[in-house]
């Protein structure tokens, strides 16, 4: 038996022998003593959804794929909240919540006891976080059906308390095992490589218009009016007359951050001079129904993030927190540099 094993084996003997309100008090220790450590900060967050049921998931430095805990006890069917100050539900054994109650023990396997522990780690924002590894819940899922399974073949009534879960988890692993089935023929077929250049063609086939739209004013006055300010320059009210950077400004603060790959397909679809300049707006080549109105939005909230920015660099900054970029840019050239426009 290994060591780690061994302590396993330990601290459930001691468990055995502690009244309840000491089990309390150490799981509440010991979760708080976590909080004290260095906790890895996760590179990914995100959301997924099995069942109907939403997944908060994020994945640590090390490629560890965890499931909040709160995600993780909905999937169950648990609404039970953390206990104040700790953080997790969890016994002074480390037997997570979920899994202390005496009627489920004979179907853990020890591996699977040796690895429920909670997984403390801070959020991309720098809050903090708890959850477990993604691994678990399906094995834990199939904690629950066990039960149920030798319930019935004693043909004994299964105790009310655990009819929820059980209804949970029977759902869940069907459902897991709907998106195991797609996901195996995805890459066996190799649509999986596919699927995204599917959705991205699907999104780009909305903005980007086949033929070129007329052409109408679309940039407010304001919107030039607001990046004179904002670059130090004088606004030439009696002029049209921009510098020419001013186009490569658009395409990063416009163009780029409308949608995945637009910027890229606008500058495809739009012929160019002999001396490498578009021949057209790019905006004419979005369509009427979906790509223009797309970009007056935009247009709409760049202009207020400008009106409420000091200069040029606090403007992108707002910029990027709110809209930020779909596509690759090339950095932004300085003043007088001449790069190629999307006006």
């Amino acid at each position: 038996m290994s060591k780690e094993a061994a302590g396993r084996k330990g601290g459930m003997a001691r468990a055995e022998i502690l009244p309840p309100e000491r089990k309390s008090e150490i799981a509440r220790a010991g979760a708080i003593a976590r909080w004290s450590k260095d906790l890895p900060l996760v590179e990914y967050e995100g959301e997924f959804s099995v069942g109907g049921i939403p997944f908060a998931c994020a994945v640590l430095p090390n490629g560890t794929r965890i499931i909040t805990q709160a995600a993780f006890l909905r999937a169950l069917g648990r609404s039970r909240s953390p206990k104040a100050g700790t953080g997790v539900l969890s016994t002074v054994d480390e037997l997570p919540f979920f899994l202390q109650a005496e009627a489920l023990k004979p179907f853990i396997s020890e591996d699977l006891a040796m690895s429920t522990n909670p997984i403390f780690y801070r959020t991309v924002s720098g809050g903090r976080g708890v959850g477990y590894d993604a691994r678990l819940l399906p094995q834990v899922a199939e904690v629950y059906l066990k039960f149920r399974d030798e319930m019935l073949r004693q043909k004994s009534e299964i105790p009310a308390r655990y009819e929820r879960m059980i209804t949970a988890a029977d759902i869940l692993i069907r459902a897991l095992a709907n998106v195991g089935i797609i996901a195996l023929v995805d890459e066996a077929t190799g649509f999986q490589r596919d699927r995204a250049a599917t959705a991205l063609a699907e999104i780009l086939e909305k903005f980007i218009a086949k033929e070129l739209r007329p052409w109408v004013a679309t940039f407010p006055n304001e919107y030039y009016a607001q990046l004179f300010r904002l670059r130090g320059l004088e606004f030439p009210r009696d002029s049209v007359r921009r510098p020419q950077y001013f186009g490569h400004l658009t395409n990063d603060i416009i163009y780029a951050r409308l949608a995945p790959k637009v910027l890229e397909e606008l500058k495809s679809a739009t012929p160019r001079t002999p001396e490498g300049r578009h021949k057209h707006h790019l905006h004419r080549r979005l369509t009427e129904d979906y790509g223009h109105p797309k970009l007056r939005e935009h247009l709409a909230s760049v202009v207020t993030a400008m009106q409420l920015s000091e200069d040029y660099d606090d403007f992108i900054s707002k910029l990027d927190r709110v809209k930020p970029r779909f596509d690759e840019t090339l950095p932004l050239p300085f003043d007088g540099e001449r790069p190629t426009t999307g006006l």
